[in-house]
């Protein structure tokens, strides 16, 4: 088959359009035009990149997937773990920002869309009137991977960015989520002056030398009126065998619901189970590729430094799991440098512990298993999945909050 037909059959069958196309591919600025090129036949892409083209899926298997209940839009989107989930609930999502390249890459196969780019770079009156406001904003700044600054951390004030953005478009709810460890950040400072801002009560001073973006510090003073709740739920009570602890913020517009109380909105939530056993998202042992499994000299290292640390009377070191674990430990983005937080054994052929596959951290992130996985490297992937969310979690408050307001989230 002509080239010039399966650049432009790739790009149509995944929904995207000429300028999306070549922003997914890492073209220049102006790189539809060589797209363009490349379907009228003008010229043909270099080896390397044919190889990329051909690398795409066919199709993005969630494309238009979502409801007509509500519109929302996907902040910090990372891979769209939080878009799945509501997307699940009957949303329909409106607008979408990642600066991430690669996250980018594995968003656009899965929905055929490329998200709009850095946020503090967006004026909000750009973005798409909407009823739900979603962000899993970013949370090393108050994680213990991270160094935990907290406000002081870039990172840490893209919070403000959401203030901004609500401050403008006032949408009837929100969803946030962040680490747990955001609940004891700073005393709980963190937090409280987070719950402050979004329920209006005061207007907390924001020291000059915190960083974040013009927009961002010209909206501080704008009040919000939000009736908040917050809660730390855990993947496993929903059936996701991994021990994945979040803070969930929720918020009501006060305005469009003035009689609504947050009281028991956390209790009792749809969908929650048990989760089965480790061994119920595992691969057999036998079918996966032996590049996965550790060297002899990772994994001599890995009992070295647990030794080291046991001396010292901590806990930190690798840990090894079977398929009759109750659960794994919680998947982080770091995992992609030696695998020490989940490793599986394998024992049962004789060889050394494995890293989990891409598709098994999809798995026990709760995404479904049409979820295009391989749209990047396998390092880039365990990036994504340890930075994003359990879905079965995020569904569950999804559509607790469209049950809380009386299905009128869209009205």
């Amino acid at each position: 088959m002509d080239f010039s037909v399966i650049v432009r059959e790739k790009r149509e069958n995944l929904g995207l359009s000429q300028k999306e196309f070549s922003e997914l591919l890492g073209l220049n600025e102006g790189g539809e035009r060589t797209v363009r090129g490349w379907e009228l036949g003008e010229h043909v892409p270099a080896k390397a990149r044919k190889a990329q083209i051909a690398s795409l899926p066919d199709f993005a298997p969630f494309a238009n997937s979502g409801g007509s209940d509500f519109r929302f839009i996907d902040l910090f989107a990372g891979i769209g773990g939080i878009r799945l989930g509501f997307e699940n609930a009957g949303g329909s999502c409106v607008f979408t920002s990642e600066w991430d390249k690669f996250s980018k890459k594995t968003y656009a196969a899965n929905f055929g869309e490329v998200p709009d780019g850095d946020i503090t770079k967006i004026a909000a009156p750009d973005i798409p009137e909407h009823d739900v406001l979603l962000a899993g904003f970013p949370c090393q700044a108050f994680s213990r991977a991270g160094l935990r600054k907290g406000f002081q951390d870039t990172r840490g004030t893209m919070f403000f960015e959401i203030q901004r953005i609500l401050a403008e478009k006032r949408p009837a709810a929100f969803l946030l989520e962040n680490v747990k460890q955001l609940r004891g950040h700073d005393g709980g400072r963190t937090l409280q002056t987070i719950l402050d801002i979004l329920n209006g009560k005061t207007q907390t001073e924001i020291p000059n030398d915190v960083p974040m973006s013009g927009q961002a510090r010209a909206s501080l003073g704008i009040p919000l009126d939000y009736e908040t709740g917050y809660a730390v739920l855990t993947a496993t009570d929903f059936g996701v065998p991994q021990k994945r602890e979040r803070i969930y913020i929720i918020g009501f517009s006060r305005s469009v619901f003035p009689d609504l109380s947050m009281k028991g909105f956390f209790e009792k939530l749809p969908g929650m189970k048990k989760s089965p056993l480790l061994g119920a998202v595992l691969e057999n042992n036998e079918d996966v590729p032996e590049n996965y499994t550790i060297s002899d000299r990772l994994y001599q290292g890995h009992i070295r430094r647990r030794v080291e640390h046991a001396k010292k009377g901590n806990g930190f070191g690798f840990s090894v799991f079977n398929r009759e674990s109750p659960y794994c430990n919680t998947i982080s983005a770091r995992y992609y440098k030696d695998g020490s937080e989940v490793l599986i054994d394998q024992a049962d052929i004789g060889r050394n512990p494995r890293k989990l596959t891409p598709r098994e951290c999809a798995r026990i992130q709760g995404f479904p298993e049409k979820f295009v996985v391989d749209a990047v490297s396998s390092s880039q992937a365990y990036r994504q999945f340890g930075n994003s969310v359990s879905v079965p979690v995020i569904e569950s408050l999804a559509k607790r909050m469209k049950e809380w307001a009386g299905g009128r989230l869209g009205s």
